[in-house]
């Protein structure tokens, strides 16, 4: 895998601070990364990817206590997580693929995620060890058992400092809850249950029993013929552990209160914004489904991310956006194309910054944008081999649909369809980025 730079929004400008990896052209399908996540203080970032394995990187802490700081990451821990498996009972492979990781809040000195492929869900525990116990009675160093009839003293056992080792090991593993495939986990507020939800049914878990789940949402109908869309991602409330919120293949975000019923089949808000008759055409269904729904920090507002743009929504107003951000509507026109090489059905995630003030989404060309709420100022910025050099400063870039092109600008029908940003997150406290280019991990700061 790959790993580099730093970006950002609106009146900040965005630069370079570091690339790990390799820059070989030629790129494994098993190395392609498959989710971002920062955790709870942004000292540790994980990502998943296509081979089943996480890589998780440590800030350095030279870079975070410098002046001015910088969002510097060293590969701190990688382990396998999911193996391919074979599903003998419906003749299915079932990809090795990580198709979600989420952290929990830290409570010891190890930490703890949560990683998900189609069907089963780990939790995996990553601690340090930089020290060993050498003078055992009962065994030598190697581990062998003594002979009873040799030991003829009593010894205390005396800790030895050692070289630093991190150890991942699986805590809990839980499986055969779905049918379908997996799409979002989601941890509670309250730190002990978890969501996890596919196509068409939403589970919760406590995290300490891994027989039993509880089937919250299940909107499978009677007759399969007569299915009209699918659950696309879910997440809890940041601060309401009875709250969540799930979005829809129909473009439409449902709130549900745990409190109101055991099964929340009947929800308890319904976000949908009336569609557009001018607009309307045969991708229409295919480009309004959501791929991404993620609440603020502050728990007051969500976003929603369409084939074609991200939109801000109150929790308090169900009737439409409060704001929305075209991402590429010059892709509009090529809708036709896209369809053909199933780019149209591309999952794009989105990201909040860590004070609400910004978002961040991926588009096409290794472009990324990053969306200021506050001067409603966008931008649009390219994770590249050629600025991999620390302190780069990322220039904006400009797509033009017209047949006259400026110099700094690129023609839409020179995008490269096959380079994505399809995985991004962001620092929870500072302007730090991480951004997922195949198999790159670019990492990105604003320039202080």
């Amino acid at each position: 895998m790959d790993y580099a730079e730093t970006s950002s929004n609106g009146d900040i400008q965005w630069c370079f601070s570091q690339v790990k990896g390799t820059l070989e052209e030629d790129v494994t399908e098993a190395d392609i990364i498959s989710c971002v996540e920062f955790n709870h203080d942004g000292d540790l970032l994980a990502t998943g990817d296509k081979g089943g394995r996480v890589v998780i990187f440590q800030r350095d802490p030279i870079s975070k206590n410098s002046i001015p700081r910088r969002g510097e990451y060293n590969v701190y821990s990688t382990f396998q997580s999911h193996e391919p498996e074979f599903d003998y009972l419906k003749s299915l492979e079932i990809e090795e693929k990580i198709n979600k990781i989420r952290w929990l809040k830290r409570k010891n000195p190890a930490h703890f995620l949560l990683s998900t492929n189609d069907k089963t869900i780990k939790l995996w525990k990553v601690s340090e060890r930089d020290k060993r116990v050498e003078g055992y009675n009962t065994k030598e160093e190697n581990g062998t058992i003594r002979d009873p009839a040799c030991i003829t003293a009593l010894r205390v056992p005396t800790i030895k400092p050692m070289e630093l080792m991190v150890e991942a090991s699986p805590r809990r593993i839980f499986a055969n809850a779905h049918t379908y495939h997996i799409n979002s986990i989601s941890v509670n507020s309250d730190q002990e249950t978890y969501l996890s939800a596919d196509d068409l049914r939403i589970n919760l878990w406590h995290l300490e029993i891994t027989d039993q789940s509880f089937n919250i949402v299940d909107i499978k109908p009677t007759n399969m013929e007569e299915l009209t869309e699918v659950i696309t991602a879910a997440e809890f409330h940041p601060a309401e552990c009875n709250v969540l919120v799930y979005s829809s293949s129909k473009g439409t975000i449902r709130l549900c209160d745990m409190r109101s019923a055991a099964l929340c089949d009947q929800h308890s808000k319904l976000f949908e914004e009336p569609e557009d008759p001018t607009n309307r055409s045969f991708f229409s269904e295919i480009i309004s489904s959501i791929s991404d729904v993620k609440l603020s920090n502050s728990g007051r507002y969500m976003i929603s991310r369409d084939y074609l743009s991200v939109k801000v929504w109150d929790l308090q107003m169900e009737t439409k956006p409060i704001e929305c951000y075209p991402v590429h509507e010059y892709l509009r026109s090529k809708l036709c194309s896209l369809y053909e090489n199933d780019c149209i059905f591309d999952k794009f995630e989105c990201c909040w910054s860590g004070n609400d003030s910004a978002i961040m989404t991926g588009s096409y060309n290794n472009f990324f944008r990053v969306f200021d709420r506050t001067t409603k100022r966008d931008l649009t910025l390219e994770a590249a081999r050629d600025i991999a050099k620390p302190k780069t400063l990322l220039k904006p870039r400009k797509v033009c649909t017209g047949g006259k092109r400026k110099k700094d600008e690129i023609s839409v029908d020179c995008l490269d369809f096959n380079k994505k940003i399809l995985h991004t997150a962001w620092h929870p406290s500072e302007n730090v980025v991480a951004v997922a280019a195949t198999n790159n991990l670019f990492l990105f700061q604003d320039k202080l």
